[in-house]
């Protein structure tokens, strides 16, 4: 009866965890209020570099950190308080250069979310991937402009 009952504590007290393994309810339903769709990575955001950042810019805009802030602050509010940020360019330019603006972009947003989620940032990872993984034609401006993105991606550890 004991071991029952110290496994039932346990059980529940894991049940809202991120690091259970899966989303509850509450989680689910935050991430998708905030535009997340399941992947094959767990959940994942993309955003344009036009509502986040100026022209060849790693700053965030003003209103780029409001949005940030709110959506770190109402998914950690669910216990989701480890994610990765993915950055990423178009191909204008040189790959080095790309590579180092992706990752500054990234951590902008790192940084910017792990103040108004109130975390420390190590629970961030974030990654410069470049002008490597395009969701789109580089060919046209059109196809650049979807291309110059970051991504958030959350999965249950």
């Amino acid at each position: 009866m004991k071991l029952k009952m110290s496994l039932l504590m346990l059980v529940l007290a894991c049940a809202g965890c991120q690091s259970s393994g899966r989303f509850n309810a509450a989680q689910i339903a935050a991430m998708q209020q905030a535009g997340f769709t399941q992947n094959a990575e767990g959940w994942g955001l993309g955003l344009s570099d036009k509502i986040l950042f100026g022209v060849n810019e790693a700053d965030l805009t003003p209103s780029s950190k409001v949005s940030i802030s709110t959506m770190a602050r109402n998914l950690a509010a669910t216990g989701i308080t480890h994610l990765r940020i993915d950055g990423h360019t178009d191909n204008y330019g040189k790959p080095d250069y790309n590579q180092q603006l992706s990752l500054k972009r990234a951590d902008a947003v790192a940084r910017q979310w792990a103040d108004g989620a109130a975390i420390p940032r190590a629970n961030i990872v974030t990654r410069g991937l470049g002008m490597r993984e395009p969701v789109a034609s580089n060919s046209t401006a059109q196809g650049r402009a979807q291309n110059r993105r970051v991504a958030i991606v959350i999965t249950a550890p």
